[in-house]
């Protein structure tokens, strides 16, 4: 999975859609190859990311779970403790 996509779901306060569009924006460039498309494939890639966002928006809105939403600081803390233990290694 691209490391650029976030987990999206089970957050308080949910994901927006700003947020969605953006982990959908990054599937795309990770399928397709392209960070930016030529002129010639700008539309079928716009078209691609407004499926991928509904497509996601429509997952996120289904799932169900049992758990407490997640905090997004605790998570962020979670995951700037691991990279710090990650690039304080590759030293």
């Amino acid at each position: 999975m691209c490391r650029n996509i976030k987990t999206l779901f089970n957050f308080e306060p949910p994901a927006t859609d700003d947020e969605i569009r953006a982990a959908a924006l990054q599937f795309v460039r990770k399928l397709s190859g392209f960070n930016s498309p030529s002129q010639a494939n700008k539309a079928a890639f716009e078209h691609a990311v407004e499926e991928v966002t509904k497509a996601a928006t429509a997952l996120i809105g289904t799932l169900v779970t049992n758990a407490d939403p997640r905090d997004r600081e605790v998570e962020a803390r979670r995951a700037k403790a691991r990279n710090a233990v990650r690039f304080q290694l590759r030293e």
